[in-house]
C-alpha cells in the first residue's frame, strides 16, 4: 500500500458544540486525495492517519465535515499544550496515511 502524505497550514478553531474540540480544516486538495485513495470510506468514518504538528506526532484520524467538505484533525489538549498553540493559530500540520487501493 502507498502512503499519503500532506504538508499545510490551517488555523486551529474550536467546535462550538459540547466538549469544546479542538479542529484543523485539511485543505480541499488533501481532502479529494484521501477520498480517492480510500473509495470504501463512507458517511462520517473516520481514516487513521499519524499526524504530527510542530515537534509533536500522534496516532489518531481524520473525520469526514460535511460543512466544509473536506475532513478535519482533531487536536488534543496536550499536543496544544506542548506546541502552545492557541485558537486561531496557524499551525504546520502534516498528515501521514496508508492507501486503501
Amino acid at each position: 500500500m502507498d502512503k499519503i502524505e500532506h504538508s499545510f497550514k490551517a488555523k486551529l478553531w474550536v467546535y462550538a458544540g459540547k466538549g469544546a474540540w479542538h479542529f484543523v480544516t485539511l485543505p480541499k486538495e488533501a481532502a479529494d486525495e484521501i477520498r480517492f485513495h480510500n473509495p470504501l470510506a463512507r458517511g462520517f468514518m473516520p481514516i487513521a492517519c499519524n499526524a504530527t504538528i510542530g515537534r509533536t506526532s500522534w496516532k489518531t484520524s481524520v473525520f469526514p465535515d460535511s460543512k466544509s467538505g473536506s475532513y478535519v484533525l482533531a487536536v488534543k489538549a496536550e499536543v496544544r499544550k506542548a506546541e502552545k498553540i492557541k485558537v486561531g493559530d496557524a499551525v504546520p500540520v502534516t498528515i501521514v496515511m496508508k492507501s486503501a487501493l
